[in-house]
């Protein structure tokens, strides 16, 4: 038997208002201080006392349950990306130039205000004691989420959920994959240190470009030969900058690219293989390859019961067919650190629709808000239910 919905026509209509303020005023990650500061306003006249004791930009705030056994953090992100965007006729287009929402972000933020005000407004139905926790830095390193766990923002927590908007998904479904669901994201620096010269003359040179060539092909035995084949692993080049002439040969290459894994052990094991093949290789030729990694987030992790709690609750607030079993995504969340910690579970909200038809981090990337009611009610079974 279906709930009765608990998010009416004003609570929507008041989410997409906030929805739609945020996404008129982006702010890039780490500097989401007035996005910060109109959070906390509302949560303050909601009655909902604010925790300073976290880093700014970050807001955390406390609702106490009246059995207040457990307590469930709710997370939402807030960060913006350096994206110029474009859009005909949209009346609430980004105001900052060169930022914008276009990953939903603005969306998760109004869609936990909703659930803040609708949990303020019905205190008595609340047992749990709730956490609301709207992040500063997703996009960005220094990862928000790393920051608030180190700073204990998960001590009290017995639970943590999250929910993402997601354009490939399709309206009015729900989905996840159970397990290892996203993958971890780390990145790599390496500058080949070899010899200038004539290009008419290699043999008085030791040429980093075709060196650097050397490295591209072994990374990807990485995956092929090292990996375990079952497990899924990716490393990809983004970007190599050498020289500037036709005929001179560097001195130097520089290679950049990402390491994306969906263990822990595979990760370890990416990041050493590619350190000492670039240390080694380079070290064949007479070169020397000096190797940065860049450590991002840790792999996203659902956990079963969690998992399994939220596909009864999907079940008895949308139906038995709303469910969605996802395939892992290779691509990466800092909400990885709270599931490092705590049991929980990522779930995306379908929103694929003809206003939402363009993929996230495109220019166009628009929320279909008629997605955002599913989300709140989501958001709020889950806390009360738990």
């Amino acid at each position: 038997m279906l709930q009765t919905s608990l998010v009416d026509a004003n609570l929507k209509a008041w989410a997409i208002e906030q929805r739609r303020h945020f996404h008129m005023h982006p702010e890039l990650s780490g500097q989401e201080f007035e996005t910060a500061a109109y959070v906390k306003k509302i949560l303050t006249e909601f009655d909902l006392p604010i925790d300073e004791t976290y880093s700014a930009p970050n807001i955390v705030a406390f609702l106490k349950g009246t059995e207040g056994k457990k307590t469930i953090a709710l997370r939402a992100d807030m960060d913006a990306l350096p994206i110029i965007e474009e859009g005909e006729n949209k009346p609430y287009i980004s105001k900052n130039h060169g930022v914008s929402h276009a990953c939903g972000h603005d969306g998760h933020t109004a869609i936990l205000l909703a659930v803040a005000k609708w949990m303020s407004s019905n205190r008595d139905k609340v047992k749990n004691n709730i956490k609301f926790i709207f992040q500063s830095s997703e996009e960005a390193s220094p990862s928000g989420a790393e920051q608030l766990v180190k700073e204990g923002v998960l001590d009290d927590v017995d639970s943590i959920f999250g929910i993402h908007l997601i354009q490939n998904l399709e309206m009015g479904k729900i989905g996840f994959a159970e397990g290892p669901a996203m993958a971890s994201c780390n990145d790599f620096d390496i500058v080949i240190k070899g010899v200038g010269g004539h290009g008419g003359q290699p043999q008085d040179a030791i040429d980093p470009i075709y060196i650097a060539s050397h490295l591209i092909q072994a990374f990807q035995s990485v995956v092929s030969r090292s990996l375990h084949p079952l497990h899924a692993g990716v490393i990809s080049f983004g970007g190599i900058q050498a020289g500037n002439s036709y005929n001179v040969i560097p001195s130097e290459a520089r290679l950049t690219g990402t390491i994306r894994a969906m263990t822990y052990e595979a990760a370890d094991l990416m990041y050493e293989r590619t350190k000492q093949l670039t240390e080694s290789i380079c070290a064949s030729f007479g070169a020397t390859g000096q190797y940065e990694y860049i450590k991002g987030t840790p792999p996203l992790y659902n956990h079963p019961e969690a998992c399994a709690y939220a596909k009864e609750m999907i079940a008895q607030t949308f139906g038995e067919d709303v469910f969605t079993e996802m395939d892992p995504s290779m691509g990466a969340e800092d909400y990885a650190y709270y599931l490092k910690e705590k049991t929980g579970a990522f779930i995306n909200v379908g929103m694929q629709s003809e206003k939402s038809q363009y993929p996230h981090h495109h220019p166009k990337f628009d929320i279909d808000e008629d997605a955002i009611p599913t989300a709140i009610e989501l958001m709020i079974h889950l806390a009360l239910n738990k």
